[in-house]
């Protein structure tokens, strides 16, 4: 019989530490709400002490929220300790067992539930198959790669059939070619089984690249939730903005309506957003432009002056100022395109459509 898939529910989490030094109490966690449904790959993401790690601590069962209840399923688990929890940690560390080799350490806890040698045998040797270690039982962990230990840990927690796999910073050890390879890999293992994944990293490209959902956390909050396409596309505020991928600010004030466009004034010169219902004339709003969504110009767009070009193989990278402000932009495939020197002066081209905006 297959197994139920279960999903994830935070109902107003709060997590309070007291400060060492001044011994003032803070929120790491303030009044979280989540809601993770089955089967789905879910990446809490922010800078370090957004409170991402202490939620998944949360969940894990390390640690106890002071505020709010956890579910899993429709189960609370507040009171549960992490091994009574339906639930699986793949950690930064690996935390594998130095004198194990391979078999014994995915069969570890499988030994622990006292299940039948012949059980454990079979789904140790299928769980390695799916994590690609076929064959390689007999090793030490101290004979394997970083990403076969990577692989290890992950079948370890994999094999236990947990409803909920947790990944505390799991690629951070790896080289950068490695970890996109490993997270491919997370991202293959996990729609394969249909487990349900909660990932922390503060990694945003590797966020984008392996999940259904991303919760950008900051200062203990909730910023924004939603599809990679929905964070990167349309940030709430600055902070997402600027935190997932690059991001230039424009501002300036709404100066009129043409059709479906809004005209916006900055440093005297005007360019057209898309109109969005309740923007305002004479009202302050912010322009979020991404540098691959511009490019430059002779005569198309607001006038600018060119501060640094750099040929990049597949882009040229350009940072040019309109008045007061620095706009960073990227130009793929610059072979046969006129390419801009350090003090040109020149026009920042985009498209309304492309720009999206926040009130002041």
């Amino acid at each position: 019989m297959e197994k139920i898939k279960k999903g994830v529910r935070l109902e107003h989490i709060s997590k309070i530490y007291t400060d060492p030094k001044t011994k003032n109490d803070f929120y790491a966690v303030k009044d979280t709400s989540i809601t993770i449904d089955p089967g789905t790959f879910v990446t809490l993401l922010g800078p370090s002490g957004c409170g991402k790690t202490t939620t998944l601590r949360m969940i894990a069962g390390f640690e106890s929220p002071d505020e709010g209840e956890i579910y899993l399923g429709d189960e609370p688990i507040n009171s549960l300790t992490p091994n009574k929890r339906d639930t699986a940690m793949v950690f930064q560390s690996y935390a594998l067992l130095p004198h194990y080799n391979i078999f014994d350490n995915v069969a570890y806890g499988l030994k622990l539930r006292k299940l039948p040698k012949e059980e454990i045998r079979d789904r140790v040797l299928k769980i390695l198959d799916l994590v690609e270690l076929t064959g390689m039982e007999t090793r030490m962990t101290n004979q394997l790669s970083g990403g076969q230990q990577q692989r290890v840990a992950l079948a370890r927690a994999l094999v236990i059939e947990p409803s909920v796999l947790l990944f505390d910073e799991p690629l951070s050890n790896l080289d950068a070619k490695l970890r996109v390879q490993m997270r491919t890999e997370i991202r293959r293992i996990q729609q394969e089984v249909g487990i349900t994944a909660i990932y922390v990293t503060h990694d945003q490209s590797e966020a984008m690249a392996i999940s259904d959902n991303i919760i950008i956390m900051d200062k203990g909050v909730v910023a924004q939730m939603g599809t990679p396409h929905q964070i990167y596309y349309n940030p709430v505020n600055e902070f997402v903005a600027d935190f997932i991928g690059e991001a230039n600010f424009l501002r300036g004030t709404m100066k009129g309506i043409e059709g479906n466009l809004a005209i916006m004034e900055l440093n005297g010169q005007r360019f057209k957003v898309e109109y969005h219902e309740g923007m305002e004339e004479g009202r302050q709003y912010t322009a979020v432009l991404r540098p691959e969504a511009s490019c430059l110009s002779d005569d198309k767009g607001v006038s600018c002056k060119v501060v640094l070009s750099c040929f990049m193989g597949s882009y040229q990278n350009y940072h040019v100022m309109v008045g007061d402000s620095l706009v960073r932009l990227e130009e793929y495939n610059p072979k046969n395109k006129k390419i801009y020197k350090v003090g040109d002066q020149c026009r920042l081209d985009f498209d309304p459509a492309s720009v999206h905006v926040l009130p002041c």
